[in-house]
């Protein structure tokens, strides 16, 4: 039997360098895409948030004794969009998510005696900030969406 003999540590030099060279990329790629995916649930868990807290405050508030059905007028619909968008039943301050507006909500009844309040926003990732509504090229295929839509929705009975 014949020993196998090893390469010298000269020659072995600089295949590290290398290899890392050629992994960096796809390990920047990837922590960029743990923290778009944690962004992207940060905002929607914002989004439900503003959600309850808007069908809270119109639950309280929509249901008519003396009918005995839920009524919702334009006003109440309009604060309580509000309270979705901003946290006030007026229109004052910040929206809870960059680029959420009021048409952005929707407030219906649901059968007899319950509410239903809806945010829809498109998720904007870093990479496609200036272009939320483009396209990056597919590997295989059709083009890759930016926007991801979100939708928090939130249905109670009134009080």
């Amino acid at each position: 039997m014949r020993l196998a003999h090893f390469k010298p540590a000269q020659a072995q030099q600089g295949v590290a360098l290398v290899e890392f060279t050629l992994v960096l990329p796809l390990l920047l790629l990837l922590l960029l895409a743990f923290g778009e995916f944690g962004r992207m649930l940060f905002q929607y868990n914002v989004l439900l948030q503003a959600s309850r807290d808007a069908n809270r405050f119109v639950a309280g508030q929509a249901w008519n004794t003396t009918l005995g059905t839920i009524t919702l007028n334009n006003t109440l619909q309009t604060q309580t969009k509000n309270v979705a968008v901003y946290g006030t039943p007026s229109q004052a301050g910040t929206a809870v998510v960059a680029g959420l507006t009021t048409a952005n909500v929707e407030v219906a009844a649901v059968g007899v005696d319950h509410v239903r309040v809806t945010i829809t926003y498109t998720f904007c990732p870093v990479i496609g900030a200036g272009n939320c509504g483009g396209t990056i090229p597919g590997f295989f295929g059709s083009a890759i969406a930016l926007g991801i839509p979100l939708v928090a929705t939130t249905v109670m009975r009134a009080l």
